[in-house]
């Protein structure tokens, strides 16, 4: 974790070294470590450093190279580190060798291609002398954020939007359509933010400024690439390999090291196998931070209660644990809502507590089971792909296989894991398709959404994503491209930097996502059993009972209860004055969503979650008073 800014005036004025030294300020907390600043005639760059990896503790930045031509400031974290030293012929003393230094080397090789060549997560910005550019990129899944700002005479880059608006030049201004989004739960446009003119890099894509700018995308999941095994055992044990490798190179650290462990199948495989890793090597215990709800109603326990599976993975010995109380929390948090953007994660309070935990046991890098339902696949596109081939016989001998583990009624799963998506995608082809309609639409100003043509760009949004999901890898490739990943390790980059973290997510590993997508349906779902390709491949790493449970906790309970527990009057404070928002919210539709979730909240969650989102913008918005 560290922090990146720069200012590049393209009509040549000369950089102010105090507005590069505000920027590197505001973005202190960052990292507190070291701080550095490089500026010559119009260019200039700066850095906070966080130090986290071995090689971080000699790292100055920003960094030029041996002809000073090159300068490049960088918050990254490099995976393939022997590969790159062996290709670019960095053989002295490699181990002393920073990973600013590997991603400057790359440029001077391969140039702007040189993302393409890099595995791990990064955002760094390079000043080309020769050239007269400046090169950006930022990772292929986004785990490092990059913000900018452009216009005809300057361009402005940061780690977070906070630094930008340390410029003059910068104006705050809201981007209704990207409130509009907020309310609406669309995620799907990965540049906009909540100012209109701060633009997000997307991930996998590079930017080249200087006579002229150029957006690149320099990769893409493959949706045709198919891997071939001969067995079971074969593909569990490639997935372990690549899954191990994942959680290898985030261990990667000069302190000590933390991880979720909330009892899930991915929290448990990551902790359980960091824990092997670190045993083997011999250099410290696993620290494991858990979440639980011990104060809540039975009812409630028996869907969210995790602490058996946490038990049984801490029984097998190697952690040091940590569990926080997060049935006295409240979701309403502040998440460095003062210049950056309006937060609509219900469960986001969650992670705050637990980074706070981990900054107190002295933890700098905190290895996290994101969204690995996403990129191992529960499976369930199967079932769609079974249906569109005709293949009764297997489709009804997993419906009864997955009726009778899950306990559900058949019906309802060809219904919805079967028809359902037909039916979506013959709407889609026959141009019948307008956009989905989800929880939070209902609660839009109707003359909002019209005047800023929000159905046109719903659909042009949803356009783009126009791969077919007749099949299970078609549906797999469109939840891995979802916009919602960059946007949800946008927020807890965030969350984790606020308390000095680097937060690592090995499902979010480039050569893990690809090979999962790649393998057969069969190794997702068979005989119902999702997502079996990772229970297969953690045999004697996971206890059994965790390796092969079937359901996951329901956080929705300890959300609903606390928000009105902590958060009523403020609640109710928006909701009877709502004049911020008004512009943007139906009040009567708002005003009937709270009333019904105040009164049935664990019944409402399509109303909590749509009074959560439009709260969490009226807080925010009464903080920036942005011009509209």
């Amino acid at each position: 974790m560290s922090a990146i800014a720069g200012i590049y005036y393209l009509d040549g004025q000369p950089v102010e070294r105090t507005n590069l030294e505000r920027m590197v300020e505001s973005l202190a907390h960052r990292g507190s470590d070291a701080s550095g600043i490089w500026s010559e005639g119009s260019i200039g760059l700066a850095h906070r450093m966080l130090w986290t990896t071995p090689e971080s503790l000699q790292e100055q930045l920003p960094l030029k190279n041996y002809t000073s031509d090159l300068v490049i400031t960088a918050d990254a974290r490099i995976d393939n580190r022997d590969e790159l030293i062996a290709a670019l012929g960095l053989t002295n003393r490699p181990a002393e060798i920073a990973d600013s230094q590997l991603i400057l080397a790359s440029y001077e090789k391969w140039g702007d291609r040189c993302p393409e060549k890099l595995l791990g997560d990064f955002a760094f910005a390079i000043w080309d002398q020769r050239q007269q550019k400046l090169f950006c990129a930022r990772d292929p899944m986004g785990v490092k954020p990059f913000y900018y700002y452009r216009s005809n005479r300057v361009f402005v880059l940061a780690s977070e939007i906070k630094a930008l608006l340390c410029l003059a030049e910068v104006p705050r201004q809201l981007n209704e359509v990207r409130v509009a989004y907020h309310l609406a739960l669309l995620f799907e446009d990965q540049e906009i933010t909540f100012y209109k003119d701060i633009l997000r890099l997307p991930p996998a894509h590079s930017i080249t400024v200087g006579s002229q700018q150029q957006l690149r995308l320099y990769w893409s999941l493959d949706p045709l690439r198919e891997v071939r095994l001969h067995s079971d055992q074969e593909y569990a044990q490639a997935f372990q390999e690549i899954f191990t490798e994942a959680v290898r190179c985030r261990l990667r650290s000069a302190f000590p090291v933390g991880s979720t462990l909330s009892g899930g199948l991915d929290s448990s495989s990551i902790a359980s196998t960091a824990r092997k890793l670190l045993l083997e090597s011999g250099t410290q215990h696993l620290h494991t931070f858990s979440a639980i709800f011990p104060n809540l109603p039975k009812e409630d326990l028996r869907w969210i209660d995790e602490r058996r599976y946490i038990n049984a993975v801490l029984a097998e010995g190697g952690f040091e644990s940590h569990s926080v109380h997060a049935d006295c929390l409240s979701p309403l948090i502040e998440l460095l809502w003062q210049d950056d953007e309006a937060v609509p994660a219900p469960n986001l309070y969650m992670h705050q507590a637990l980074y706070s935990a981990a900054q107190q046991q002295g933890v700098r890098i905190f290895l996290d089971g994101l969204d690995g339902d996403s990129t191992v696949s529960h499976g369930w596109g199967y079932l769609t792909e079974l249906t569109y081939t005709g293949r009764w016989h297997t489709l009804f001998a997993e419906l009864r296989a997955i009726a009778r583990r899950y306990k559900l009624p058949r019906r309802r799963l060809l219904w919805k894991y079967s028809i359902t998506p037909l039916l979506v995608e013959a709407a889609r082809r026959s141009q019948l398709w307008r956009g989905t309609q989800n929880a939070c639409s209902k609660t839009l100003n109707p003359t909002f959404a019209q005047r800023i043509k929000l159905a046109e760009r719903t659909q042009t949004l949803l356009s783009d994503r126009s791969t077919p999901t007749c099949t299970a890898r078609q549906e797999h490739w469109r939840n891995l491209t979802s916009g919602l990943h960059a946007y949800g390790l946008e927020l807890t980059d965030k969350g984790a930097a606020k308390f000095s973290l680097e937060a690592r997510y090995p499902f979010y590993d480039q050569r893990l996502i690809e090979f999962c997508l790649a393998l057969p349906p069969e190794q997702k779902l068979h005989q119902g059993w999702t997502r079996l390709i990772l229970r297969r491949a953690m045999t004697d790493i996971l206890p059994p009972e965790v390796q092969w449970r079937v359901h996951k906790a329901n956080l929705g309970p300890n959300f609903k209860r606390r928000l009105l527990e902590y958060e009523r009057e403020t609640l109710e404070r928006v909701i009877n004055k709502p004049q911020i928002i008004e512009p943007f919210v139906d009040v009567q539709a708002l005003s009937a969503a709270y009333e019904h979730y105040a009164s049935q909240p664990l019944q409402s969650n399509q109303d909590a979650i749509a009074v959560f989102a439009a709260v969490t913008l009226a807080l925010w918005l009464d903080q920036v008073r942005l011009i509209s």
